[in-house]
């Protein structure tokens, strides 16, 4: 394949082009920011997807046989869809530049599991409940891909979870760091189940989606996310052990909630303060994916949850001394 990825300075992005260029396919990133250092020998470009001239022709110029599209904004900061503009007005041109360009036979366009709200699995690919201004982006998104027919070639869309491991945002190292420090505590008592991916196994299965036979493909909707569900009690306690540090305790729910709620106020005060209601909303709900049509097409995953772990906090320690 001769594969253009968008987005290719992200956490999935680079993991992605890295991986399929260790696989022998030629690569070409394109991102707005920087190449990442210490990344594979794949070529890489500037690009903005919201200048539709320079996208067009930096795509017909470059003319690969497969697209893959994860460039976002993914931030929950935005309060208009103009401040998303680049997962709507962006998958508008860069729809127009897969069909401007002959080459490409398949396209693999990223969506996101905010589509819906947290906690709500839809009942067909087309039922949405977004209750962030993102995920209405990401409708958007979606909207814009079947009225196109995705360019006018093989195509699917991919909604991703909560993506964990080595490159991982701050946001997500923020956990770590929390976990190393002695300052996470449990949320009440379960084991609150997730799909979460780890980025090594997201990579893989981007990587078949674009090599599946395409009526494995077509037209679908697919979730990325480990097959198995994830503990966070479990991804946390084993995040702690490989820490080397005391596995945080577990307080009471009531006690979660009045500590939220005073969170809340402080916000109100437009303070800063690293736990309420939002985010206890969000760890205590659960969402569990139906990964049956994922794995039938993209087989087993490379990757245990116990690799992923010591690699994640691997690359941890590194960073403390000042490497990526």
């Amino acid at each position: 394949m001769r594969v253009l990825v968008t987005g290719s300075s992200g956490l999935i992005g680079r993991w992605t082009c890295d991986l399929l260029h260790h696989e022998g396919h030629d690569v070409m990133g394109i991102d707005f920011r920087p190449k990442p250092p210490a990344t594979a020998d794949w070529a890489f470009s500037l690009c903005d997807l919201l200048d539709r001239k320079a996208l067009i022709r930096l795509v017909s110029g470059y003319a690969p046989t497969h697209v893959l599209h994860l460039a976002a904004r993914t931030d929950l900061d935005g309060s208009t869809i103009e401040d998303y503009a680049v997962n709507v007005q962006g998958m508008s041109n860069l729809l127009a530049a897969v069909a401007n360009t002959p080459t490409i036979v398949r396209a693999v366009y990223t969506s996101s599991q905010l589509v819906c709200k947290v906690g709500h699995v839809p009942a067909s690919d087309d039922e949405y409940l977004p209750n962030t201004v993102y995920g209405k982006s990401k409708v958007e998104t979606e909207r814009l891909v079947r009225e196109a027919n995705g360019g006018g070639v093989i195509w699917s869309l991919a909604r991703p979870t909560t993506v964990w491991g080595p490159h991982m945002s701050d946001h997500y190292k923020s956990l770590i760091t929390h976990i190393e420090k002695g300052r996470y505590f449990h949320s009440g008592r379960g084991a609150l189940y997730k799909s979460y991916s780890y980025v090594g196994n997201i990579a893989y299965q981007y990587m078949r989606l674009l090599e599946a036979n395409n009526a494995e493909v077509n037209g679908k909707v697919f979730y990325l996310a480990d097959y198995e569900p994830l503990s966070l009690r479990d991804y946390v306690n084993t995040l702690s052990r490989e820490l080397g540090v005391r596995q945080p305790i577990t307080i009471p729910l009531a006690l979660a909630r009045l500590l939220a709620a005073v969170g809340d106020a402080i916000g109100a005060l437009g303070l800063r303060f690293p736990y309420n209601s939002f985010r206890l909303n969000n760890i205590r709900t659960e969402y569990v994916f139906d990964m049956s049509l994922t794995k039938s097409v993209c087989g087993p995953l490379p990757f245990e949850f116990e690799d992923g772990v010591k690699a994640t906090v691997a690359w941890h320690r590194s960073t403390h001394n000042g490497s990526d």
